[in-house]
């Protein structure tokens, strides 16, 4: 299925102007930065969208009621959900990734972060040197 997501947003993607697949071909560093940012800035209000779906904001009635961050409309909340989805999968393909690099790469994390928290995370003096080993094998 993530497959099938990943063709179908490079399709979109090319209807509005993005090439996935010639950036992919002949990699140009410049526009995948400005496509980067471009999506970055897109999903970015998506976000927003999906928090205006709760009443998120201290000041407001709801919150005072003790409704702070209830999710009042689930139909929206669940569609820009779906609208992040079509930004991330932009994004991954900005970077080169298809949808088996990510899978790849989300099992490689995924042991990492369970590794992390077997470990006690902590934020004071972390970095992100567990992260060097995950790469993508192409």
């Amino acid at each position: 299925m993530l497959d099938e997501i990943f063709k179908l947003q490079a399709e979109l993607n090319k209807r509005i102007g993005f090439d996935t697949e010639a950036l992919h071909d002949d990699f140009d560093p410049q526009k995948a930065g400005q496509w980067l940012n471009d999506y970055i800035a897109a999903a970015s209000n998506e976000l927003e969208e999906l928090r205006d779906c709760t009443f998120w904001k201290h000041w407001c009635a709801e919150a005072k009621e003790g409704k702070r961050f209830a999710l009042h409309d689930l139909q929206n909340a669940r569609v820009e959900v779906i609208d992040l989805l079509f930004f991330w999968v932009s994004l991954a393909q900005c970077v080169g990734l298809n949808a088996e690099d990510v899978h790849h790469l989300y099992l490689q994390k995924l042991k990492v972060n369970h590794q992390r928290q077997e470990q006690g995370y902590a934020m004071t003096g972390k970095d992100e040197s567990d992260n060097q080993q995950i790469t993508v094998d192409r």
